[in-house]
Formats: structure tokens, C-alpha cells, sequence
């Protein structure tokens, strides 16, 4: 099923399509006709495109609603973003839609390269869960009693309460650590590709801005106020030179530091772990499976009677 699952993620990865089909216009095909190649050669993500289009619907808009599907929407939102900027302004579509796949391949490296190397301490945090279990096991394998501990005796109810108070905070405390070492999910650097790619239709930046302005409905990207971007077009003013290679090549920069801060950001969170691990299960082990098996052996004990 697993298996499964993968194949079909591979098939409708955004970057793949939009590379078969920059070859495919880049030889000449029509945007449609490129799109019913792709359907007919199995490509899950374009027979529905295909489908949407032959309903009716205009060919953006098909592409845009693919957002709705799988766990690629931000991505899909992206490619109808560049998709309508090409259009508009005539700009090369094959040479704007491999940009984007590069930079959707780009931000899909960096999201497999978080959950690798989350991948490590996600599993030690999940086993240290267990650690309180594994103490009620070890008792009951003594042959002591710590259920009957802990359902029995008012200790043992206090120890069992705080003892799961104590798990539940410890799996809520890593749930977000785990989330703030996810990079975001929006692509890093689409401002300046979308840009980049509305201005290689030789138009100027007023109207550049005004056609990215229209596609703020299918990504924030086309809209997001970018203080990177500004630096590259002032630089282009000042020297004199063209803007886009400035702005692809600041694109690049951005998916590159946000690959080595991904990075880091999880290196760091196999130390942050330990401190959930530190506060909350190891005390939930010894409320959990250590008091118990002494309460248990207490209890056990005879208490020896002297005669008078």
C-alpha cells in the first residue's frame, strides 16, 4: 500500500510534469495538445487538467484547482500563477514553467532532506513514550502487582494521573517541536521567479507587478512584498542591467538558504527533544513503572509482629 501511495505521489510531483512539458513545448506543441500527451502517458495530475478543460473550464483555471488535490496545492498554485503570467505578457512558457519546476524541485529537496533527518529523533521520541509501559511490564514479569497499585491504592492513583498528565504533555511539547522544525510550505524564492519570469516578456515593472497582482487568488507568493526583490531591482537600475537573471539568480540564493536553514533546524531538534524527554517521560517512567513496583513490594511485605 505504501508502495502504492509513493508511485502515485511520483506521477503528480509537479516538477516532473511541468519538465515533460517544457520539453514538449519547447518542440513545438501546443499548450493543450502538450497537456493531452502527458494524460495519455499516464500522468495522473494532467488527465485531470485535461478533464477540467474539456468540462469547460479555461486552461489556468484547470491547472488551479489542481490545488485542491494531494498534498502539492501550494505548488499547483504556483504553476498557474507562472502559467498566467507567460500568457499575459508573452513570455517564453517553455523556458518559464522549467524555472518553476526547478524551484518546485528545489523546495521538494528541502522538505525531503527536514523529514530525513527528523526521521531519527521523531522514532527516539516515540520510543521514549513507551518507556512507562515497558516499567509496568517489568514489574508484572517480577511478579508484582502495579495495575492493582495504581487502580487500588490513592498513591498509586495520584501516580497514575500525574504519570499520564506527564505523557500527554511530553507527546503535545514534541508535536511542536517537530512542527517548528518544518520548512513552510510555501516555495522559497517564487516572488522572484514570478517576477523574473513577468519581466522576461519585455515588459516593464509597473506592469510586471500588475499581472502578478492577478494571480494573487491562486499563491501569496505572486503578491508577497519582498525586500530581496527590491534590492535586485534597484541594483538593476543602478548598473544598468536586465533584472531577470538578477532575480532568478536571487531565487536560487533563497531556496538554497532556506535548504541549509531546514537543515539546521533539524540537526537542532534531536537536542530540543531531549528536554520533553528529560522533564516529562522520565519522571512518567517513575510514577508510572518504578513507584508502583515499590508501592507493590511494600504492600507485599509482611510486616513482622513481635510477641510481648
Amino acid at each position: 500500500m505504501g508502495l502504492k501511495r509513493a508511485r502515485g505521489a511520483e506521477q503528480t510531483d509537479p516538477a516532473v510534469t511541468l519538465l515533460a512539458l517544457a520539453v514538449l513545448l519547447a518542440s513545438g506543441a501546443k499548450p493543450a495538445s502538450s497537456w493531452r500527451h502527458l494524460a495519455e502517458s499516464g500522468d495522473t495530475a494532467a488527465a485531470r487538467i485535461v478533464a477540467r478543460f474539456d468540462a469547460g473550464a479555461a486552461l489556468v483555471d484547470a491547472i488551479a484547482a489542481e490545488r485542491q488535490e494531494g498534498d502539492s496545492g501550494e505548488a499547483w498554485g504556483d504553476v498557474a500563477a507562472a502559467w498566467e503570467v507567460a500568457e499575459t505578457v508573452g513570455a517564453p512558457l517553455a523556458e518559464t514553467l522549467r524555472a518553476v519546476a526547478d524551484s518546485l524541485r528545489d523546495a521538494s529537496e528541502l522538505r525531503d532532506d527536514v523529514r530525513v533527518a527528523l526521521a531519527e529523533p521523531m522514532a527516539s521520541a516515540r520510543l521514549m513514550t513507551w518507556l512507562p509501559l515497558l516499567g509496568l511490564v517489568v514489574a508484572a514479569g517480577l511478579g508484582l502487582d502495579p495495575l492493582g497499585v495504581l487502580f487500588g491504592t490513592t498513591l498509586g492513583i495520584v501516580c497514575l494521573v500525574a504519570g499520564l498528565a506527564m505523557i500527554v504533555t511530553a507527546r503535545v511539547w514534541t508535536r511542536r517541536l517537530v512542527a517548528r522544525a518544518q520548512p513552510a510550505p510555501e516555495t522559497p524564492g517564487m516572488h522572484e521567479e514570478l517576477l523574473a519570469a513577468a519581466l522576461s516578456g519585455g515588459v516593464s515593472v509597473g506592469r510586471a507587478r500588475d499581472v502578478l497582482s492577478r494571480c494573487d487568488e491562486w499563491t501569496e507568493a505572486a503578491t508577497r512584498d519582498s525586500a530581496e526583490a527590491e534590492r535586485v531591482l534597484s541594483l538593476s537600475r543602478a548598473a544598468g542591467v536586465p533584472a531577470v537573471e538578477l532575480l532568478r539568480a536571487s531565487a536560487a540564493h533563497a531556496r538554497h538558504r532556506a535548504r541549509t536553514d531546514g537543515r539546521t533546524r533539524a540537526a537542532r531538534l534531536g537536542t530540543r527533544l531531549l528536554i520533553p524527554m528529560g522533564v516529562c517521560t522520565l519522571p512518567a517512567f517513575l510514577l508510572l513503572g518504578v513507584a508502583p513496583m515499590l508501592l507493590s513490594v511494600v504492600t507485599a511485605t509482611p510486616i513482622p509482629t513481635f510477641a510481648g
